[in-house]
């Protein structure tokens, strides 16, 4: 079984930063893709960014230029840093990574339990 930690959401005045993290672990194989997405009050999940094992990014228009994301291979752990936030940044993150488990080997996707961001005006 594989688990994924968040960590560093919290209340942040706009213009602020915060840095989030999400170590995996557990049976852990390999780790294809990772990545950040959140929801807001009454919105549904948008992607914020993801990263490939290699290293190649991809990041929403809307953070783009704000939002940096990376990841440690060896800690098998992502990371967020989100710079210039604004209100409309407020949303509950949920890590997400493309895991290889075992043996015996199978390829899961799998989601941590969310962490909280709010941007106060």
């Amino acid at each position: 079984q594989v688990q994924l930690v968040e960590s560093g959401g919290g209340l942040v005045q706009a213009g602020g930063s915060l840095r989030l993290s999400c170590a995996a672990s557990g049976s852990i194989f390999s780790i294809n893709n990772m990545g950040w997405y959140r929801q807001a009050p009454g919105k549904q999940r948008e992607l914020v960014a993801a990263i490939t094992k290699g290293g190649t990014t991809n990041v929403a228009d809307s953070v783009k230029g704000r939002f940096i994301i990376s990841r440690d291979n060896a800690k098998n752990t992502v990371y967020l840093q989100m710079n210039s936030l604004k209100p409309e940044d407020t949303a509950v993150y949920y890590c997400n990574a493309r895991v290889v488990d075992g043996p015996p080997l199978r390829s899961l996707e799998v989601w941590g339990q969310g962490t909280l961001v709010t941007v106060s005006s």
